[in-house]
């Protein structure tokens, strides 16, 4: 299938549904993950619309939804999950720019840290244990987004589809599907504009990928870490995140064939 949808100004939009998931299978328009839709046109707010979401997933930090608010089609009346934790924190992307030298290296490192930490950060917790409710109560599509699609969002997906089963080659495989060449293309030099008037320093093109891009041991990272405190992934999700037997065969019933 095509798991990529496009639209005019929201990016890294897929469906990260129908993925085998032992004798089972995920739904397909059943589960999305995007970027943020701060920047959606009126086509684009119109075929939101046509996915007839019931719940949207925000993972973003306060400054960034003040930053780039959501924009919404008319009739909006989608749940939407998101949280003001953190809000007086200074943004950490922000201050790893500030003082970083922008080196393919250094973004390389910056987000291995975010990946260890990630699944620990009481925002994201609350997000995450949200999302897992919602999931086992509502019957219609669901998008979790961040301001990329990528971290935040990709840890969800992957532990979505750890929970139904899905097999670790299609995890991470999905979590790579973030590396579009064509959305590279679209967003290196904007990226890089917007870090040299950060900076007043210009990244190689390489860091640039490299900080528009995920890699695989991002992921196996932040799995890691989540065995070393809790013995597992099912661990974490029941004693973190709340989603216990009964939610579990909930959440399972509605997002399998």
């Amino acid at each position: 299938m095509t798991r990529k949808i496009s639209f005019d100004a929201i990016e890294n939009f897929r469906d990260f549904g129908d993925y085998a998931a032992g004798d089972r299978r995920l739904k397909r328009g059943r589960l999305y993950r995007s970027a943020h839709q701060a920047e959606a046109t009126e086509a684009d707010l119109e075929a939101l619309r046509a996915l007839d979401l019931s719940v949207i997933v925000d993972l973003r930090r306060p400054n960034e939804r003040e930053r780039s608010p959501s924009r919404r089609w008319q009739g909006f009346a989608a749940t939407v999950i998101e949280n003001d934790m953190g809000q007086e924190e200074e943004d950490p992307w922000h201050l790893f720019i500030k003082g970083s030298d922008l080196s393919t290296a250094a973004f390389t490192g910056y987000m291995v840290d975010y990946y260890r930490d990630a699944p620990f950060v009481d925002r994201h917790i609350d997000l995450y244990s949200r999302y897992f409710h919602a999931l086992s109560e509502t019957d219609g599509p669901v998008l979790i987004h961040c301001a990329a699609g990528k971290d935040r969002t990709g840890i969800l997906a992957a532990l979505t589809h750890h929970l139904a089963g899905v097999n670790e080659e299609d995890i991470v495989a999905d979590f790579l599907l973030t590396n579009d060449p064509h959305r590279f293309e679209r967003r290196a030099p904007q990226f890089a504009a917007m870090l040299e008037e950060m900076t007043g320093r210009r990244p190689s093109r390489e860091a640039v990928i490299t900080a528009l891009g995920v890699e695989a041991h991002y992921l196996e990272t932040a799995f890691a870490a989540i065995h070393d405190r809790h013995r597992s992934l099912d661990a974490y999700l029941e004693d973190v995140l709340g989603v216990d037997a009964a939610r579990r065969e909930a959440i399972t019933h509605r997002i399998l064939d």
